[in-house]
């Protein structure tokens, strides 16, 4: 399977600047002139066959511009970062973020007031790391997800109940362990790559806190991430599988009893196993915590750069806000994606039933999204001592309070910028 709509959500992905992105930027020259400006819109390479057909056919549809869309292969957000420094980038573009070296740098347009009278429609877990300083500042295009997908007839057959805790989930892992299947696989890591920041919500902490603090100083962190040391140590995981974790092959070939993966496998997995399987959110660990999942999605954003500013922000209005047809044809005719529009949610067949409609609850009661404050720097550390301690048995709270320290001082150095 080819997935690429799941690197918005991949735990362990920073950015960096090229110093070079290519100059076929679709800027200038090649246009009709029969419909306003050119404005050049930038996708990252979608693994889902039609969606760059899709994303053309509704440029061409928007009669007042010239929509040249363009499909970057390769490291889309470095290739997009660079760019923006430039005056030979995108006029709108697709963006994972936009991040707070973005926003802060002045590098994308607020798109507030674009948001009038439908902003309560956005699912609010997305829409809150595109908003800064009050401000919105790229508009969500769907809505992906992580999940725990199950076997039904695996858990009947060991006398195993879906897990409600991470308790639960480390001792089902064990006893569906047997000779020629693994209880669960969180990826060929053991889980630091795929979990990140996840056992942290579900410990009822955080990353950083909504008032910029670290959020996760608290004995209960290393309690958690010790349990993910338990699966590990007990052989209850699966590792050096043919595909990573995004992929459901695993899963489906029943090499694995359970599997953390992502929507976009759903339809792969309902193709395979019929009604054989169940999704969950990541359980509950502690008298204060909850299921948690992370959500994520890609926006559309407005260069700071575009000489067409405001007809690119009326473009932006149009494709994403005012064009709901085309806002569900993208989220479930290529692939499978939650709208990002509450409204259009509702109105899916295909997400009314079965584990779908169960997807939607957990990611309005149980979804996550990384905060702007959750810099790089922040991420790999975490991620780097959470490896340890899955696989190497270090110490939880010591590894804890390394990266505490590392996350203080990126919170200290954002605070300080404009």
């Amino acid at each position: 399977m080819t997935i690429s709509r799941r690197t918005l959500l991949a735990t362990g992905a920073g950015l960096g600047l090229l110093t070079a992105c290519g100059s076929n930027t679709g800027r200038g020259g090649g246009g009709s002139g029969s419909k306003g400006p050119r404005l050049a819109q930038w996708y990252h390479q979608y693994g889902e066959a039609g969606t760059e057909q899709a994303v053309k056919r509704y440029a061409a549809a928007y009669d007042k511009a010239d929509v040249a869309v363009q499909w970057r292969p390769g490291n889309y957000d470095e290739q997009t970062a660079a760019a923006l420094l430039t005056d030979s980038g995108p006029d709108v573009f697709e963006v994972n973020g936009p991040t707070l070296d973005q926003i802060q740098g002045g590098q994308v347009v607020d798109l507030t007031d674009l948001f009038e009278g439908v902003r309560d429609d956005f699912n609010p877990a997305v829409l809150a790391p595109k908003t800064y300083d009050g401000k919105i500042w790229a508009i969500p295009q769907v809505v992906d997800m992580h999940l725990l997908y199950y076997r039904k007839i695996l858990l009947d057959d060991a006398g195993v109940r879906p897990p409600k805790s991470l308790d639960e989930l480390v001792d089902a892992a064990k006893a569906l362990t047997t000779k020629n299947v693994k209880g669960l696989f969180l990826g060929n890591d053991g889980g630091a790559g795929a979990l990140g920041i996840t056992p942290l919500y579900a410990a009822g902490l955080s990353s950083v806190t909504a008032d910029g603090e670290v959020g996760f100083d608290d004995p209960a962190a290393a309690r958690t991430l010790g349990k993910l040391r338990q699966l590990y140590a007990d052989k209850s995981l699966l590792l050096g599988a043919p595909a990573d974790w995004a992929d459901p092959s695993a899963f489906v070939q029943e090499l694995t009893a359970m599997q953390w993966c992502g929507l976009w496998a759903l339809p792969a997995v309902k193709k395979e196993l019929g009604d054989d399987f169940g999704v969950l959110a990541l359980p509950a660990d502690g008298p204060d915590g909850r299921p948690a999942l992370p959500v994520g999605s890609y926006g559309a954003a407005v260069s700071a750069r575009s000489d067409h500013k405001k007809e690119a922000k009326e473009f932006l209005k149009w494709l994403w806000i005012d064009k709901t047809e085309y806002q569900e044809d993208f989220a479930l005719s290529y692939g499978f994606h939650i709208p990002a529009r509450l409204s259009l949610v509702k109105k899916a067949d295909k997400l009314k039933e079965g584990p779908a409609a169960d997807a939607v609850r957990y990611s309005t009661e149980y979804g996550y999204a990384e905060p702007l404050l959750w810099t790089p720097a922040s991420r790999t550390a975490y991620q780097d001592a959470l490896s340890r301690v899955i696989k190497s048995g270090a110490d939880p709270d010591s590894e804890l309070k390394s990266v505490v320290r590392t996350v203080r001082a990126e919170l200290a150095r954002t605070k300080k910028k404009p």
